[in-house]
């Protein structure tokens, strides 16, 4: 069991479920309304947890009913809140999720009305706790002294930087974090039509990945870039938080010794077993 801290947010995501994605303008029918918490940092922790990890999140919440459903659920995934500055003013993040039940797509409006954490919150953690250190690629000055701090009093730590989204500024944390986790989303935003070029601009000596969706995941190390094809599934039924979990397999396997390939190929795995379910109840179950 490894002591893993996450820095990113915590969200409510409000989905509704339709039989395909409606047209502009129209007026449809929901099959299904479910609400849970979300956010890219706590889902990965989510799956950490079932995989036997101790896991402590760093990230705003704020006390209202929201942030009390949040925070309920992050205690019975038995995620550590106590270095989650609590706000009496604001909203917590809420993602309002329209799920194709078609072919399992997600589409995500988000709105917040929180303040991202701190550099002044962040240093604080005693780090000295923690075997992983991962984080969301947002609030890029922040973001920046954070990641110093890391380097500067816990050298040894393996930090693992999540780049998600385009956001300004943010390609120069790449050099930052020994693992970068990269989206399609982000490198086709960039102008990327292949993984290895990204990886060639902004990996250097570092290593990374990059999900690819259904055809799979790239792996960069050691200037090698590896393949590993996505893990064959019936039906896709709910994408959401899969590249969050291929990210929790990741730090699972790589505090486990595993190479790059066995690791992208248990994160695979991982990622099409949340594709398969609605949710993240149970998803070790069959590995």
């Amino acid at each position: 069991m490894a002591v893993i801290l996450a820095t990113g947010i915590a969200t409510l995501d409000i989905i509704n479920e339709v039989a395909s994605y409606p047209a502009e303008d129209a007026e449809v029918r929901a099959l299904s309304q479910r609400m849970s918490r979300g956010g890219n940092a706590s889902n990965t922790l989510c799956v950490l947890s079932q995989l036997g990890h101790k896991n402590y999140l760093a990230a705003t919440l704020i006390d209202e009913a929201d942030g009390h459903i949040i925070e309920a659920d992050l205690n019975r995934y038995q995620i550590n809140t106590q270095f989650c500055p609590r706000l009496n003013q604001g909203k917590m993040p809420t993602s309002y999720i329209t799920l194709n039940r078609q072919n399992g797509s997600r589409t995500i409006v988000h709105h917040r009305d929180c303040p991202e954490l701190t550099f002044a919150t962040f240093e604080k953690i005693d780090l000295s706790l923690f075997d992983w250190l991962h984080f969301e690629g947002r609030n890029v000055t922040e973001l920046a002294k954070m990641l110093e701090h890391c380097r500067q009093n816990s050298p040894n730590v393996p930090i693992s930087l999540e780049i998600e989204k385009p956001r300004d500024g943010i390609e120069s944390l790449s050099g930052m974090a020994d693992w970068l986790f990269f989206s399609r989303a982000y490198a086709e935003a960039k102008g990327y039509r292949l993984a290895e070029d990204l990886f060639d601009d902004l990996c250097h000596a570092h290593s990374a990945t990059c999900t690819w969706g259904a055809e799979g995941a790239y792996g960069w190390h050691n200037a090698q870039m590896i393949f590993c094809p996505a893990t064959k599934i019936p039906k896709a039924v709910d994408s959401l938080g899969a590249g969050d979990t291929f990210n929790a397999g990741m730090i699972h396997s790589l505090l486990a010794k595993k190479s790059l390939n066995d690791s992208l190929q248990f994160a695979s795995q991982l990622a099409a077993n949340k594709c398969q379910q609605y949710g993240f109840e149970n998803l070790v179950k069959s590995l």
